[in-house]
């Protein structure tokens, strides 16, 4: 089965947060799949972790090597529809490329996003909880 994983599994993945194990153990013998924007948001999301001291400056690659590490399908989605769920829930274009890519693809959404959950919901987007 293909799974939709958010930008924030990666980086949980990565950085070797709490939720890493459940995340590998709920994706193991599963495809992967993102929207094709994916590498960007991984570049600033660190780069913001940076800024905030989350993460500090040598440990930058090592993070990116261990998040880019992880197989995963990037996949182009319909960035009109996605900008439309943007402004229909009142979320960043971000986060409406993988609800987005959940739609086009079929696929469960793997996201640790409250609100993204919410609106997948909404969506009768399927969850990996």
């Amino acid at each position: 089965m293909k799974i939709v994983a958010d930008t924030n599994t990666f980086l949980a993945v990565a950085l070797d947060e709490p939720e890493k194990d459940w995340l590998i153990e709920v994706t193991d013998g599963h495809d992967l799949v993102a929207p094709a924007v994916l590498p960007y948001e991984i570049a600033n999301a660190l780069s913001s972790l940076v800024r905030r001291k989350v993460v500090t400056e040598s440990q930058l690659a090592g993070a990116w090597d261990a998040a880019a590490a992880v197989p995963v399908e990037l996949a182009a989605v319909d960035t009109r529809a996605s900008l439309l769920l943007a402004g229909r829930f009142r979320i960043y274009a971000y986060d409406a490329y993988f609800l987005q890519c959940s739609r086009e693809t079929r696929c469960p959404l793997l996201t640790l996003d409250g609100e993204m959950k919410r609106v997948a919901r909404q969506l009768s987007i399927t969850l990996v909880e």
